[in-house]
């Protein structure tokens, strides 16, 4: 009796020990993931390339929800999901990327088909899904007996490579997607053919040599899957062919887009050289940049076309494409480096420069959007912009890249909101609502959700989902850096650990079906003192810059009238259902906000939270869910100037204010597409 008695109490003991043990999670704050094992799920980097710190899941493998899915479906809907049925680049009876015509559209096919095929991918879109594989069986026909595809570009005598670096980028996504080997077998023939040139023949044009960073990422891509030996040849080679970004006071180029989509290219030659030196080249590039033409909110530079000494005030802009690539980098450099400033970045893009850039229907867009942005008209404000066109409107074809390139920020975001770890596990470091299908531990398959209103909420919370009673992974999430007391919870219980913003906390337990984890990140007023421009200021809650709320007043306009001269439209399109729209104050603008420095800032506004949206799109005037009230006063004298351009900032010293203070109200960036961003400052 005694002795089962004894047996019994054993196995009860051994039984709590086991749910215990289930149920104990392993807690670290991290740098970034540890590269030192390789994930066994998922084509990473292949010896001797570095080890990626994250792994982005195939297309499709995320699915947006809440405001980023009603984004995704607004573009659908609007420029980008309709552009192959209104612009001529892409008319299919005139097109040489079909053979059908000699009108080859250069880089606008590819442009528009990265963001069209992958919001065809991540919706598994029946029209969509029809529409790219024309395009895509075309690009197979096209291939020569030497390797080369698609129409054959060439320029001083040379075979021109940019356009072909975009659609390989195509190619890429379509076989994550449909695991079509075809894109194995072309590309590795065309990559031969590529490494049978001289140098001398090889990236020498202008946008391909700026741009070889993108065919050396697409070699990667394609080693890490075949392992074939010459691809490691053509990395050299392409690195050794295209301009110098490592120079430590010059860049080879300071054309914003190249900029923005360039400066990475010594970090993904880090990944084969594994020199320090290159690495660094890419953060210095960007303080360099940011040092110089970078001191304004939004995380984006003034360069509206090409950044120039002299023109570093806030309402210098940045074309959409800028911001997409931007963007882009930012994700690329997040995989590459696991450092967490990635990250935030893309956010700060994202959520504060871009939105603003399109129409709220995203049925037309802006070439040139600022910080401080007060007009949007269809006018040439050549010199003040350094461009001519109409490149203020909310236009379709003012430029043949913007129009065509701006569809792949979302989707290319949306991918990115999870990603694989080299531990078999997942990460979090960009935050929206999705949830996303994830093979973890020893290829378990599980799902996991994110819901969130972030970056208007404060708390986003994950469930676990998976067809096993439980499986066993570590789990990262990023914490911001301007996060005020983070916490997390695991079912509702508060884990016990001292969150470090700048740095991902690795959660690692048994998980079961339906745990639950809660990422609280307490948002705070900040402020940004940009001291080059006249010592103004930006005012901050978490991740979103504020803007003056000024009221917006719509004019519609001819677009046939408003296309750029090599921008047309398709013969059968119908213009009119497409209008540009003109933008114009309908309130003052020239305030600067009266700050009280001897008090908290807090103290100087207040903070009102709004009902969210009832059409879940944020990123409007009337729907934005947050705002801040403040005092302002009007600034004597800054007006539109010459050119037609908001005014720069008034010279501090001689700073006019009107005696009257008034109540005024400021909204995030993103959803101004008129606004005062950068403030003078009375402190009274």
């Amino acid at each position: 009796m005694k002795k089962d008695l004894f047996t019994l109490i054993v196995l009860l003991l051994m039984f709590c020990g086991n749910i215990l043990s289930q149920n104990t999670t392993n807690i670290s704050i991290v740098d970034r993931p540890n590269t030192n094992v390789s994930n066994s799920n998922y084509v990473s980097s292949r010896f001797p390339l570095q080890p990626l710190h994250f792994i982005k899941l195939p297309v499709g493998a995320v699915k947006p929800k809440g405001w980023i899915e009603k984004t995704l479906l607004l573009q659908k809907d609007g420029l980008s999901g309709n552009l192959g049925e209104i612009s001529a680049w892409l008319d299919k009876d005139n097109n040489a990327w079909l053979g059908t015509g000699t009108d080859y559209g250069w880089e606008e096919v590819p442009y528009w088909l990265k963001g069209y095929g992958n919001m065809a991918y991540i919706f598994n879109d029946k029209k969509m899904l029809e529409e790219t594989k024309i395009w895509l069986e075309a690009v197979f026909e096209s291939q020569r007996r030497d390797g080369y595809f698609g129409p054959y570009i060439e320029k001083n005598g040379r075979p021109d490579l940019w356009g072909n670096m975009i659609m390989v980028r195509c190619l890429q996504s379509y076989y994550e997607y449909a695991n079509d080997n075809r894109v194995i077998s072309l590309m590795t023939d065309y990559f031969k053919w590529q490494l049978s040139l001289s140098d001398d023949m090889f990236l020498k044009d202008y946008w391909e040599n700026s741009r070889g960073g993108d065919n050396l990422l697409s070699i990667y891509w394609l080693y890490n899957i075949t392992g074939d030996k010459f691809l490691l040849d053509l990395a050299e080679k392409t690195h050794r062919n295209t301009a110098d970004w490592r120079q430590r006071s010059a860049l080879p180029n300071w054309h914003n887009v190249n900029i923005a989509q360039c400066f990475r290219e010594p970090a993904t030659y880090f990944m084969l050289s594994k020199d320090s030196v290159d690495l660094v080249a890419t953060y210095n590039v960007y303080n360099l940049i940011r040092n110089t033409f970078g001191q304004v909110p939004g995380g984006m530079f003034g360069a509206d076309e090409n950044a120039r000494m002299g023109h570093i005030d806030s309402r210098q802009g940045t074309e959409t494409c800028g911001f997409v690539e931007q963007m882009a980098s930012d994700e690329i450099l997040l995989r590459m480096t696991g450092d967490p400033f990635w990250a935030e970045h893309c956010e700060t893009v994202a959520f504060n420069s871009y939105p603003a850039s399109l129409m709220p229907d995203l049925k037309a867009l802006r070439y040139i959007t600022s910080p401080n942005h007060t007009i949007s008209d269809s006018k040439n404000h050549h010199p003040g912009i350094d461009n001519h066109g109409p490149f203020l409107s909310m236009n379709h074809f003012s430029s043949r890249c913007c129009q065509h390139n701006h569809g792949q920020a979302w989707p290319y975001f949306t991918e990115h909101l999870m990603l694989a770890t080299p531990d078999n596990g997942v990460a979090v470091a960009i935050y929206g609502a999705c949830v996303a299908t994830v093979k973890v531990a020893n290829g378990k398959t599980i799902e996991i959700t994110q819901e969130t209103n972030y970056p208007f909420e404060e708390s986003i919370r994950f469930t676990i989902k998976h067809t096993e009673k439980s499986v066993t992974f570590p789990f990262y999430l990023r914490i911001p850096t301007w996060a005020d007391n983070p916490s997390v919870e695991i079912n509702g219980t508060p884990v016990n650990v001292n969150l470090e913003g700048g740095k991902y906390v690795r959660l690692e337990r048994n998980w079961q079906k339906g745990d639950k984890v809660t990422l609280n990140v307490p948002m705070t007023l900040s402020q940004s003192v940009w001291h080059v421009n006249q010592g103004s200021r930006s005012i901050n809650y978490g991740p979103l810059t504020f803007s003056l709320k000024i009221k917006e007043n719509y004019e519609q306009v001819n677009s046939i009238e408003t296309a750029i001269w090599d921008s047309k439209w398709q013969k059968k399109a119908d213009p009119s259902k497409w209008p540009t729209y003109e933008i114009y104050p309908g309130s003052d603008w020239n305030y600067g906000l009266v700050i009280d420095d001897k008090v908290p800032l807090i103290e100087n506004f207040e903070i009102v939270k709004k009902d969210w949206p009832t059409d879940n799109f944020p990123f409007t005037v009337n729907s934005v869910p947050l705002e801040i009230k403040a005092h302002g006063r009007k600034i004597i004298g800054w007006d539109f100037d010459r050119h037609g351009l908001t005014g720069e900032l008034p010279i501090r010293e001689n700073l006019r204010f009107e005696p009257h203070t008034e109540n005024i109200t400021l909204i995030p960036m993103g959803a101004a597409r008129l606004r005062i961003s950068a403030f003078p400052v009375y402190n009274p």
